[in-house]
């Protein structure tokens, strides 16, 4: 219900924004921004939906609104980027970091954007059916030779995904057959017994985890961990990931704590976006913080001591503005140049 009331009212203060402005000036003054999410079933989404209605709601009045749109995930979001066919995105610190620097998928680095904020931690969810566990953790995956989902091509779930299991000599295409679905349709098809697993990434606690735990029960389903040694390995390609633990009771029937890895996800923003209106964006942001914790736990993670922990490139000039103004210390690296 509260979801349904923020898309109403959101969609009453843009309209209402249009009948106050004079259509020569609306049509002067009008900016709606494109928000790059990513597939319905994990966090990106849900989270990019309340930051646009926020957006709406509270910035509609000086000429902003804001669209958020589905999308394959960070992969595709950098290209939207790219193209002006979107004008923020939630993006993968891993993916930040490769495009920015031109490193691993990317041959030349992608200057084209910088940082707004750091978002939540990016929790890998590797699912696995029960009858595959062998020692629980991540290497049950080697020699599988069964099908499992990595997530749609072009993904930040499948561009992940493969460094992690390659970092660990899990081959895809060997170990693993990989099939390219969304984080419900992974669910649907793991329910349905075409495939036994599949990745997917985002804050806990993941619609699409919770819909597969609560249909197929503790008992027949698990989440898979990674042990400090396996994370070292993982983390000496990209700085990029953590050891994050997934609280028992987090999804239903989950009576023992999860130790998995995480990495940050941030929201991005293409240069060439007034940098004003980016100020106003991150300021509305960080002053309305429990209309975005009401959406989805995740949101949480997210405070001004929070806000540019782990972000792989630059800061927007004009989110820099907001939290200098805040007594943030920026460090060198975060500052454009």
């Amino acid at each position: 219900m509260m979801k349904k009331f923020l898309m109403f009212f959101a969609l009453f203060a843009f309209f209402l924004s249009g009948l106050v402005l004079p259509q020569e000036s609306f049509a002067k003054k009008y900016r709606n921004y494109i928000i790059a999410t990513a597939t319905p079933g994990g966090t990106y989404y849900p989270v990019g939906v309340a930051i646009a209605t926020l957006i709406n709601i509270k910035l509609a009045k000086k000429g902003i609104t804001a669209t958020a749109i589905t999308s394959a995930g960070s992969g595709e979001n950098i290209q939207l980027l790219k193209n002006k066919e979107a004008d923020f995105a939630i993006l993968q610190g891993l993916f930040g970091s490769m495009a920015y620097n031109g490193k691993g998928l990317y041959k030349k680095p992608q200057k084209y954007f910088y940082a707004v904020t750091a978002l939540w931690p990016n929790v890998e969810h590797f699912s696995l059916l029960k009858k595959y566990v062998k020692t629980g953790n991540i290497m049950d995956l080697k020699g599988l030779h069964k099908r499992f989902s990595i997530g749609k091509r072009g993904s930040g779930t499948e561009g992940s995904g493969k460094v992690i299991l390659g970092a660990l000599g899990i081959k895809v295409g060997k170990d693993i057959y990989p099939v390219y679905l969304g984080y419900n349709a992974s669910i649907d098809a793991m329910i349905n017994g075409r495939i036994v697993g599949a990745n997917t990434p985002a804050g806990p606690p993941v619609a699409a985890i919770t819909r597969l735990f609560a249909k197929m029960g503790a008992d027949k389903v698990a989440l898979l961990n990674f042990t400090d040694e396996q994370l070292k390995k993982i983390d000496s390609h990209y700085d990029v990931w953590y050891r994050y633990v997934i609280k028992p009771g987090t999804y239903p029937g989950q009576d023992k704590p999860v130790y998995t890895i995480a990495q940050p996800n941030f929201l991005a923003v293409r240069k060439g976006v007034p940098q004003k209106d980016v100020y106003l964006i991150v300021k509305t942001i960080y002053e309305n913080l429990p209309f975005l914790h009401n959406i989805h736990k995740a949101t949480y993670h997210m405070s001004l001591e929070n806000a540019i922990k782990g972000l792989p490139v630059p800061l927007a000039p004009g989110a820099a503005k907001f939290y200098k103004e805040k007594g943030i210390k920026i460090p060198a690296k975060l500052i454009a140049k």
